[in-house]
């Protein structure tokens, strides 16, 4: 009814599951991620005990292997059940009950373990195999949706489509660097949810990550920028020339109301994706 990929960045130790299905908010279900723990995707007819317990078991030391041996030997459900395990040391395991709905199996290696069930064939396995070693330079989130697209594209749940999800966490990787859970979107009904969550995953990026450079806005755009700051209400007047406390405060209410708080610099610095993304917004000639 699913097919899901479980990962590891061994460059960051950052780890994630994505997962789709037809199938009513798959993400309740099936996704459980522990920063500096490890993943886990737990399907087919699902035992959702297996995510917090599979997480508890490798934080105690036991590897994905011994973990899954673990499910196996204690679900009197197990051969119709399916899941995916990834640790923090990269050790992975994937499981495919034999009572599963064909087309059912998976795949496991070093940072990696795919699973799905009544998939269109084996060939969508296969496909999010190769898309997921394609993508070793890609941030986490994006290789797994990736991999995740490329099951789509194959086939994906023969039954068609209705949720996606991805759930990535890593040191330090949550809003304002204050948690470990950094991606947690979820497409729960939508008509092409891979592509939602594609567009979803843009979002996040967009409010929810650091300017990766900086730069000092021009005379043109400190002109725009005061004129907007004014017409939208965050200034009732403000000077000419260089950047002042006034346009600093005015700036930081609107980048606020953006919720582009993550991209603010102020001092008269500008992230040049906030400030694309504002005059996409406001393409209008303000002032």
């Amino acid at each position: 009814m699913t097919f899901s990929i479980v990962g590891r960045d061994a460059r960051t130790g950052d780890l994630g599951v994505a997962v789709a299905s037809k199938f009513l908010a798959v993400g309740a279900l099936v996704p459980f991620v522990r920063g500096g723990v490890g993943a886990v995707a737990t399907q087919s007819y699902v035992n959702p005990t297996f995510g917090p317990e599979g997480l508890r078991l490798l934080a105690s030391g036991l590897d994905a292997a011994a973990v899954g041996a673990h499910f196996q030997a204690t679900d009197s459900g197990i051969a119709q059940r399916q899941f995916g395990l990834v640790g923090a040391d990269g050790r992975s395991a994937t499981f495919t009950g034999p009572d599963c709905h064909d087309w059912a199996g998976g795949y496991a290696a070093t940072d990696v373990a795919i699973q799905g069930n009544i998939l269109a064939g084996p060939g969508v396995v296969e496909a999010m195999r190769a898309a997921w070693e394609a993508g070793s330079g890609l941030p986490l989130p994006r290789r797994l949706l990736a991999a995740l697209n490329a099951g789509d594209a194959a086939g994906g749940d023969r039954r068609g489509r209705q949720s996606a999800a991805l759930l990535c966490a890593g040191p330090g990787r949550g809003y304002g660097g204050l948690t470990d859970d950094w991606v947690n979107l979820r497409a729960d009904d939508h008509a092409d949810p891979c592509r939602e969550l594609a567009r979803l995953l843009d979002l996040h990026d967009l409010l929810f990550t650091r300017p990766e450079l900086t730069r000092p806005l021009t005379d043109e755009e400190l002109a725009w920028l005061r004129a907007l700051l004014i017409t939208q209400g965050y200034a009732t007047a403000l000077p000419g020339g260089p950047w002042d406390a006034d346009t600093e405060a005015a700036a930081w209410a609107l980048f606020g109301a953006e919720n582009l708080e993550e991209r603010w610099v102020g001092g008269g610095q500008v992230d040049p994706v906030a400030l694309a993304y504002l005059r996409a917004q406001y393409p209008t000639r303000v002032g």
